[in-house]
């Protein structure tokens, strides 16, 4: 695997229909290729509004199967195409009545590596997400890619310290965090909780947030997507606050060798002492 990983992200905003939605991003994503980028991630749902800004039945409509819906198989095509690896979050239809808010996985040759389920599911105004999604119930998964090992942490997750480690343990790499947060909630802690799971698990992360406002509810997404190395450090700019974005930047694998040496926070741990945290 190469030390110097070019990745890239995307921050849109919604077009109003899917197929308009999943032909900006791959138009995005093919930039990203002429660029030199690997590996891209989109952001939460990325073919569909936020629709848990309201619970109403109708948005059942944008389910589909992982991997053999069509988003997931178009992005396959993308990923062959070219040449990268694609992290493709969309909410997933298992079958009646089960449903996930997942992200699936694609190796730079188009298979299907496999999908993360998001495992930790807000139920509070503007974030109903109760309403459509079940509990993740497919653990904490490390891909093996074509650019090292990639995870996935969605949005909400974000919040709970005990995925981002379970993600360093299993030997991630880079972490995509594909994420709809708005700026009346969150937006003070966006730019503090990544930085420090990058810095407390010694990995890069990758942080996606929506941007603009959608007809479904007042919810003003803010942007300001970034890419964050194990010593908590921003690698370039941070994208807008109000404009779609493709960020494409270096990340220096090297680093986190580096940084566990230096830190040695995983030398360090005590799971021999941490049963009680993990009682109900």
């Amino acid at each position: 695997m190469p030390d110097v990983v070019r990745a890239a992200l995307v921050q849109a905003t919604w077009t109003g229909d899917t197929e308009s939605m999943i032909e900006k991003h791959e138009q995005h994503a093919r930039e990203a290729a002429r660029q030199g980028a690997k590996v891209i991630g989109f952001q939460e749902v990325f073919n569909a509004p936020y629709f848990c800004q309201v619970q109403d039945p109708e948005h059942y409509k944008w389910a589909e199967p992982v991997p053999d819906g069509p988003t997931v198989r178009r992005m396959q095509e993308l990923a062959r195409e070219t040449g990268m690896v694609v992290v493709v979050p969309v909410f997933e239809k298992e079958q009646s009545g089960f449903y996930f808010n997942t992200a699936a996985v694609i190796d730079a040759d188009g298979t299907f590596l496999g999908k993360y389920r998001k495992h930790h599911i807000p139920q509070v105004k503007g974030f109903w997400e109760k309403f459509y999604f079940k509990p993740g119930n497919v653990g904490w998964p490390v891909f093996d890619t074509a650019v090292g090992k990639v995870g996935v942490y969605i949005c909400y997750d974000r919040h709970f310290p005990e995925g981002w480690r379970a993600l360093g343990l299993a030997g991630a790499q880079l972490v995509y965090n594909p994420s709809a947060t708005h700026r009346g909630l969150s937006s003070y802690l966006w730019q503090l909780e990544q930085p420090a799971a990058a810095v407390a698990n010694e990995y890069f992360i990758a942080a996606i947030n929506r941007v603009g406002q959608e007809e479904y509810g007042d919810n003003d997404f803010y942007g300001t997507s970034y890419f964050v190395d194990p010593r908590g450090q921003f690698v370039g700019d941070v994208a807008s606050d109000k404009e779609e974005e493709l960020i494409v930047r270096d990340l220096d694998f090297s680093l986190i060798e580096e940084v566990r040496q230096q830190w040695a926070f995983y030398r360090d741990r005590r799971p021999d002492a941490y049963d009680g945290l993990v009682q109900p």
